[in-house]
């Protein structure tokens, strides 16, 4: 059973390592995009002097696109704080752009494409390997969905077999630097440590994914967990398929998928952000929120917030002509399902209860890369020359058949795992088994 265990283990680390430590390493990054943001574009983000009178946000919008012609603003964000800017999203020449405005000015003091903010340049490399596309999205959910297999069955290997030792357990042996046993209780002692946190913190990131995280959202509507039938106050479940993240910026994840209903168009004055603004203070939501604009004429205004606070998440649809709410979900309304969810992405992010949580995923995150870094050295030091190292096959055919259906457990919780667990199967049984060289690398 170990050598079966340890086999698995062996080859999801070699195969897997590499995207764990680009995972973890942007995602360390991106746990301080505040600060980090903050300092780089500093300029931006804060006004120059704090003014008496504030513009409104129709009059700013309306100043930004006199002054650059062909600008559509989509969304405004709002803060409470006198000391910063207005956020805008547009588009300009078929870019989509982050402006900032001065409250108080109304002139901007900052533009970027959204694509190429230091925030989207390592959440991309965290997504999508930088890469992009849906290819790359799979690759990083395999890779993360591994690392749980990784951390179980590390965690049966690490397990003491015969005496406790202190040592070598639950402490590392240092004594010997350069050393096989140095490296593996640098590779396994962290990795106990840090096992539950691991698991949480991929856990927590798998409602993103593609896969995993498509099912963990249909499970949860199916069960009224993301928000129950009354958070609609206009009754009837909309026939629209178009869902709230497709029309508006900063929507909570529960929220993602909402249907947006229609506004009742006939004749009536188009409401502007100024009165969306008051609407969404008389509703007491909760600042930053975000309003974004209505799209054709039975559009709706939305206010979101996908707060720092998890329980001051909201998601409002309002009439873009009459004003009124169509739309209220807030996070005491999500189904239990949906709130821990939302609680476990504001965790994943380093957001839930500020700075310690910053510190607690940074540890987390340096830990997995220096399991990995540390793995490779512990395999250099066993691989003998011309083959791969790879631990012997079990010695019996019913213990490797019985890992191997446990593995499909995994699998079949993790569908793309359970795909490249039958990949792996097919082609050590079609390819290497059936050419020598391959067979005597791979010690098949």
């Amino acid at each position: 059973m170990y050598q079966a265990i340890w086999r698995w283990h062996f080859y999801a680390g070699i195969i897997f390592a590499p995207f764990l430590i680009i995972l973890a390493f942007s995602g360390s990054v991106y746990l301080f995009k505040p600060q980090i943001e903050g300092y780089l574009y500093k300029d931006m983000f804060n006004v120059q002097e704090i003014g008496s009178t504030t513009m409104t946000a129709d009059d700013i919008i309306a100043k930004t696109e006199r002054a650059y012609p062909g600008t559509a603003i989509t969304s405004v964000e709002f803060t409470n704080d006198p000391a910063k800017t207005i956020k805008l999203t547009g588009s300009l020449d078929g870019i989509t752009r982050l402006m900032y405005a001065d409250p108080y000015t109304g002139k901007l003091s900052g533009m970027m494409d959204s694509d190429k903010t230091f925030s989207a340049f390592f959440k991309k490399m965290h997504s999508e390997l930088v890469i992009g596309g849906t290819w790359a999205n799979r690759l990083v959910e395999l890779a993360a969905c591994w690392a749980i297999i990784l951390v179980v069955t590390g965690l049966y290997l690490w397990w003491p077999r015969n005496r406790f030792q202190l040592w070598g357990t639950i402490l590392p042996r240092l004594r010997k630097p350069g050393s096989r046993q140095f490296w593996r209780d640098l590779h396994a002692v962290p990795a106990f440590w840090l096992s539950l946190l691991i698991v949480i913190l991929i856990a927590t990131g798998l409602p993103w994914s593609g896969v995993v995280g498509s099912q963990i959202n249909r499970l949860a509507n199916s069960t009224n967990s993301n928000y129950p039938p009354y958070a609609l106050s206009f009754a009837a479940k909309p026939e629209s398929v178009t869902v709230a993240k497709d029309i508006a910026q900063d929507i909570p994840w529960a929220s993602e998928n909402l249907p947006v209903p229609a506004s009742v168009a006939g004749g009536y004055i188009k409401l502007e952000v100024e009165d969306i603004k008051q609407i969404a203070d008389k509703q007491a939501i909760a600042a930053p929120y975000t309003i974004s604009m209505p799209r054709g004429e039975q559009g709706v205004y939305t206010i979101a917030t996908s707060h720092s606070r998890p329980g001051n998440n909201a998601t409002l649809h309002v009439d873009q002509y009459s004003g009124a709410v169509l739309t209220d979900v807030r996070f005491a309304q999500y189904g239990l399902m949906a709130k821990g969810i939302t609680m476990g992405i504001a965790l994943h992010e380093g957001r839930l209860f500020g700075v310690p949580n910053q510190i607690l995923g940074l540890i987390t995150a340096l830990g997995v890369i220096l399991m990995a870094l540390s793995s490779y050295f512990m395999w250099r030091k066993r691989k003998p020359d011309g083959k791969l190292g790879a631990p012997a096959k079990a010695k019996t055919k019913g213990t490797a058949i019985g890992v191997l259906l446990i593995m499909l457990v995994f699998g079949a919780l993790m569908p793309l795992v359970g795909l490249s667990i039958i990949s792996i199967v097919l082609l050590d049984w079609l390819v290497i088994r059936r050419i020598k060289p391959l067979k005597a690398w791979f010690a098949v």
